[in-house]
């Protein structure tokens, strides 16, 4: 199929019979072309099918009013609602988004960073896959002075900007809410310590522990990747310990809803025998029974505020140096499925 050729100035200024300057300053509606030849020139570029050249325009400017995301997978409701507060920034501001994902590949990140680099990115806003350590894919962006902010899973060092929650007082206070409701032997399934987000999840709980005075089991630690499977096999693992758990902190409420359903399916009553909290806040949370505790982790926020300072860097109202590290603020939502009830007196 023939692709029809794209109609360009020189193309209206050959049927008007003016210069190409001419045709150029009146498509920008300047005073310098008089309105009628501006009347002309809008009219014909309308029934010719002209289209403005935006990023050629742009690229002659030395930017081109967009921004790369790269993230970590797509299927995910918390990543949804970042890419939200992401969009809702970047579009109030006048600039589109390149979206890629690396599907948990440090390869596929890479491959995404270069290739985002090539599209001139005029900033670039990212969460680092399970498999990556080094960061040297990102150092274009750097030697360019192109700014790069990092959300959720990062890693932090002087030299790099982040928007995050408090991930070790999260995994603290669910763990500590366990506690609270009368658990003694509590199970903690994760993923990935590589990341920060579950290594400071798992120091927290851990933290909960100790300052209950209650001991550490290692095989109660249960790390996984975030499937399906994953959240079966974990339920039937920890019942095959003696004593059973009765409490697991889950970092992810995927996970834990698969493992709910299991545990239900073995007859485990819950949170009667096992009391349960996830992360995330999704929605999958309030679907399953009983719902679910969890920790809400605000993406709209998180996006929003990744993607305001990198607009702000950009218009120069601000330097993303001078804040390396950006806190947003988190909270322990409770719901039945951890509640256990007490006995009546």
């Amino acid at each position: 199929m023939n692709r029809k050729k794209e109609i360009t100035i020189y193309d209206i200024a050959d049927k008007l019979n003016i210069s190409v300057a001419t045709v150029s300053r009146g498509l920008k509606d300047s005073d310098a072309v008089s309105k009628r030849t501006r009347k002309r020139i809008f009219e014909l570029a309308e029934k010719m099918g002209y289209r403005s050249n935006h990023f050629a325009r742009n690229l002659r400017q030395q930017h081109t009013n967009t921004i790369g995301v790269i993230v970590h997978e797509l299927n995910s409701t918390f990543i949804t609602s970042v890419l939200a507060g992401i969009e809702k920034v970047t579009a109030e501001a006048g600039y589109d988004i390149f979206i890629t994902h690396s599907s948990e590949s440090v390869v596929k990140e890479a491959a995404n960073a270069e290739n985002l680099f090539h599209k001139r990115v005029d900033g670039l806003i990212a969460s680092l896959s399970f498999t990556t350590e080094s960061m040297d894919h990102f150092k274009p962006f750097a030697d360019k002075g192109i700014p790069v902010i990092f959300f959720d899973r990062v890693e932090q060092d002087a030299n790099n900007s982040v928007v995050i929650i408090d991930n070790y007082k999260s995994g603290y206070l669910a763990t500590r809410h366990l506690i609270e409701q009368g658990c003694v032997r509590i199970a903690h399934v994760t993923s990935s310590l590589k990341r920060n987000v579950y290594s400071e999840r798992y120091k927290g709980y851990k933290a909960a522990l100790s300052d209950s005075e209650l001991p550490f089991d290692e095989r109660l630690v249960m790390v996984k990747d975030l499937s399906e499977k994953s959240g079966i096999d974990a339920a039937m693992q920890l019942l095959q310990l003696k004593p059973v758990p009765d409490g697991i902190f889950f970092s992810s409420d995927f996970v834990a809803s698969v493992a709910m359903r299991t545990l239900k399916e073995q007859g485990v009553a819950i949170p009667d025998d096992i009391a349960i909290v996830g992360f995330n806040n999704d929605v999958v949370g309030t679907l399953v029974e009983p719902a679910l505790t969890t920790i809400n982790y605000p993406g709209i926020d998180m996006g929003e505020i990744a993607a305001r300072n990198l607009i702000n860097h950009l218009k120069g109202t601000s330097n993303i140096a001078n804040t390396k590290c950006i806190i947003v603020r988190s909270e322990l939502i409770i719901r039945k499925s951890s509640l256990k009830r007490r006995p009546q007196v």
